[in-house]
């Protein structure tokens, strides 16, 4: 593999790897809806600022959200919404995933 083709595999990974959590995946889904400030986000997820605030600089930092200060409250809203196609895809693999499973027992 020549270093062009390894670095995009791992930038991808990295994107991948910046998603897989559950309390992420749940920022990435809410923020599909709508910009999301920090405060509203820790109610949802029900964790410590800190904590909140360490999800959101991971997401951040592989360019999947962005912020916006205001005041001082800080919003966050999602860079690229198409990274929800992913999130159907994963569910597809999930649906067939179990499908599979079920016609081992009938």
């Amino acid at each position: 593999m020549n270093n062009k083709k390894e670095a995009l595999y791992k930038a991808k990974a990295r994107i991948i790897k910046a998603m897989a959590h559950p309390t992420r995946l749940l920022i990435v889904d809410e923020l599909s809806r709508s910009e999301r400030c920090v405060c509203d986000l820790k109610e949802m997820i029900g964790s410590d600022m800190s904590t909140v605030s360490k999800h959101l600089s991971v997401l951040k930092d592989a360019g999947l959200v962005t912020d916006d200060k205001r005041g001082t409250q800080v919003y966050y809203t999602l860079r690229c919404p198409c990274i929800m196609n992913f999130f159907k895809c994963v569910e597809t693999v999930l649906q067939i995933t179990a499908e599979e499973q079920m016609s081992l027992i009938k």
